[in-house]
């Protein structure tokens, strides 16, 4: 534990030691680019916890979006401060049982399988910073190409850990197999602008895995909400 938070503490040090040559090799037009990155990443995420989950929800298990919201909302704070869907786990299954009413046997076998598997907002991210990436190296991506970076976010979502920054080591695998070079400087970069992004995308993998745990409640004949 000592040793982590040592390296942790030096992380912001190292963190701009490697993005100065960087910078001093592209200029000042980097920051503008990373600022349309994030907003375009925030937009994104934004769209799919507040617009698709909650369409998807409404219509397979006819529930209220905002009472899912506030049953969630412990779980999804916690999700946000501490960029960990594994750490959030215990939560989240306190909430899922206690608020929304959804049996210790759904939420026991949903939500661990979802912590590992349903990391959507993390395969949404990994899309738009693998394109970002490509665009700035001024390399054109095809229709074909573009399909081959989502299929490959949607794999390597799955196999990545519920941890801080994990989903930076697929964006690297997957720019690695896109042939798009000097994707090490590429995933340097992108870690200059990773923490909030990270925490955003944490709250909508565990938003995610509630409502698959709800919906799969909804189809079991549980009374969903009835009782929260």
């Amino acid at each position: 534990i000592v040793l982590t938070r040592a390296i942790m503490s030096l992380a912001p040090i190292g963190v701009f030691a490697l993005i100065v040559p960087v910078v001093y090799q592209t200029g000042g037009d980097i920051f503008l680019s990373l600022g349309k990155y994030f907003v375009t990443v925030l937009l994104a995420l934004g769209v799919h916890m507040f617009v698709v989950m909650p369409l998807v929800i409404r219509v397979l298990a006819g529930i209220n979006p905002l009472d899912h919201f506030r049953a969630m909302r412990t779980a999804l704070l916690t999700a946000f401060s501490t960029a960990s869907s594994s750490a959030t786990l215990p939560i989240t299954m306190r909430c899922i049982q206690e608020n929304a009413g959804v049996s210790r046997g759904t939420a026991s076998f949903t939500l661990p399988l979802g912590a590992t598997v349903n990391m959507d907002g993390t395969a949404l991210y990994e899309c738009v910073a693998v394109i970002f990436v490509a665009q700035v190296m001024g390399i054109e991506m095809s229709l074909a190409a573009q399909f081959m970076v989502v299929l490959s976010a949607l794999l390597t979502s799955i196999g990545v850990a519920g941890i801080p920054s994990a989903s930076l080591v697929a964006i690297l695998i997957i720019l690695n197999n896109s042939g798009i070079p000097n994707a090490d400087k590429a995933v340097i970069v992108l870690l200059s602008v990773d923490r909030l992004l990270d925490m955003t995308r944490t709250a909508v993998n565990v938003f995610g895995d509630s409502c698959a745990a709800v919906v799969i409640a909804k189809s079991e004949g549980e009374k969903v909400f009835e009782r929260a």
